[in-house]
C-alpha cells in the first residue's frame, strides 16, 4: 500500500524518560489516519479477507511490512481475530456482571448489593444462560476488534522499530494507542453500545430485544444508525489507553525477559503472566472511563449531553466511588482476556504457519 499509509520515520528516543513521547504521536496519528482511509475502500471493494488486515506475530523482530504481503496469507490475518473470539466465550459472565454494576445508580436505590448478588439475581429470574445476555455482540465484534488491534499494531511497529528491529517500551506505548483509537472508532464502539443495550434492557420489566439481530434492528429503526454509536468519544478514550497501557508494559516486560537476545523465546505461561499485569494496570488505570462509557451507551444515555455532562452528573449524585464501579469483576475479566488473547494469538500464529506455508 502507498499514499495514506506512508509513515515516515520516528526518531530515536531514550527510554528512560516520556518527555519525547509527543514526538512520536504525529505518526501515530497519519498511520491512524491513512489506515481510516484504506478501510473505508476495503469496505467498499469485493475481496472481504482484506478487511482484516495483518496479523502476523507482532513481537517478532522483523523490519518488512505485513501490510504489502499477500492478502491470501490467512495464517498471519486470522489470529488476532480467533483469539479475540476464544477469549471472550470464556469471560463474559465477567463483562456481564461488571456492566450491571456500573449501571445500577445509586439514585434508583441501587439493585444490587455486590457482585454475588448480582449473579443470584440474574440466575434465579433468567438461570445461568442470563449471564450470557449480551454476548452475541461482544462475539461477532471480538473477531474483527483483535484482528484490527494487532493488525494495527503490527503495522505501526514494523514502522518504529529501531535499526536492530527491537520496539523500546515507548514506542510501543504509541503503537498501542494507535491500535486502541483504530478499533473502537470500526468496531468496539457499535460493538459495545449494542451489548450494553442488550444487557440494560434485561432489567426492564418488558425486554423488548428478543435476539442480536431483532435488537439490532430495533435500535437502528427507533434511533438510526447514530443509535450505535453512543458514547464515542469516551470509547475513543478508554480503548486507546487500554491499548496504550496494555502494550507498554507488555512491550517493558518481554524486553526485561528477553534482555540482550531478541530472539530468546517465551513460555506461553509467562506470556500470560505478563499478559495478566499489562491487563491488571490498564484496569486500575481507566476504569472511570469505562463507568462513563458504559452510562452513555445504557437505555438512558439520552439524561447526558455529552461526556464531560455524564462524568459531572456522576460525581454529583453518587460520589468518587461510582467511577470505580464494576472494578471487581471487570479486574477478573480483563486480567484473563489479556492473558489468553496474547497466549492464544502466538500460538494460532504457530499452527497456522505450519498449516498453511508461506514463502
Amino acid at each position: 500500500m502507498s499514499g495514506p499509509l506512508s509513515l515516515p520515520g520516528a526518531p530515536p528516543v531514550d527510554t528512560t524518560d516520556f518527555t519525547e513521547l509527543s514526538t512520536l504521536s504525529a505518526p501515530v496519528y497519519n498511520a491512524v489516519s491513512g489506515l481510516a482511509f484504506e478501510v473505508v475502500q476495503l469496505l467498499q471493494s469485493t475481496d472481504s479477507t482484506a478487511l482484516f488486515g495483518s496479523c502476523s506475530s507482532c513481537w517478532k523482530s522483523q523490519t518488512h511490512s505485513p501490510w504489502k504481503s499477500d492478502p491470501g496469507r490467512l495464517n498471519i490475518r486470522t489470529s488476532g481475530g480467533i483469539a479475540g473470539g476464544i477469549e471472550i466465550c470464556i469471560t463474559f459472565p465477567t463483562e456481564y456482571v461488571k456492566t450491571q454494576l456500573q449501571l445500577d445508580e445509586k439514585a434508583n436505590p441501587p439493585k444490587y448489593k455486590g457482585i454475588g448478588d448480582c449473579v443470584k439475581q440474574t440466575v434465579d429470574g433468567h438461570g445461568v444462560r442470563g449471564l450470557y445476555r449480551g454476548l452475541s455482540s461482544l462475539l461477532y465484534g471480538s473477531i474483527p476488534k483483535a484482528a484490527v488491534r494487532f493488525g494495527v499494531f503490527e503495522f505501526l511497529s514494523n514502522k518504529m522499530r529501531d535499526e536492530s528491529g527491537k520496539l523500546d517500551s515507548k514506542r510501543g506505548f504509541m503503537c498501542g494507542l494507535g491500535a486502541g483509537v483504530a478499533e473502537a472508532v470500526f468496531v468496539v464502539c457499535p460493538m459495545e453500545t449494542v451489548k450494553v443495550k442488550f444487557i440494560h434492557d434485561q432489567t426492564s420489566a418488558n425486554p423488548k430485544y428478543k435476539g442480536f439481530f431483532h435488537g439490532v434492528r430495533e435500535i437502528v429503526r427507533t434511533e438510526g444508525l447514530k443509535g450505535t454509536y453512543q458514547g464515542l468519544t469516551a470509547t475513543v478514550l478508554k480503548q486507546g489507553s487500554n491499548q496504550a497501557i496494555r502494550f507498554y508494559v507488555m512491550t517493558s516486560l518481554r524486553n526485561w525477559y528477553k534482555g540482550d537476545d531478541p530472539n530468546k523465546a517465551i513460555n506461553p505461561l509467562i506470556t500470560g503472566c505478563f499478559g495478566a499485569v499489562a491487563g491488571a494496570v490498564s484496569v486500575f488505570g481507566n476504569t472511570p472511563l469505562d463507568v462513563i462509557k458504559t452510562r452513555m451507551q445504557g437505555l438512558e444515555a439520552h439524561k447526558y449531553k455529552s461526556t464531560m455532562d455524564c462524568a459531572v452528573k456522576i460525581m454529583k449524585h453518587e460520589g468518587p466511588a461510582a467511577f470505580y464501579k464494576g472494578t471487581v469483576p471487570r479486574l477478573g475479566r480483563v486480567c484473563m482476556d489479556v492473558a489468553i488473547v496474547f497466549i492464544i494469538y502466538e500460538e494460532v500464529v504457530k499452527v497456522l504457519n505450519v498449516v498453511w506455508k508461506t514463502d
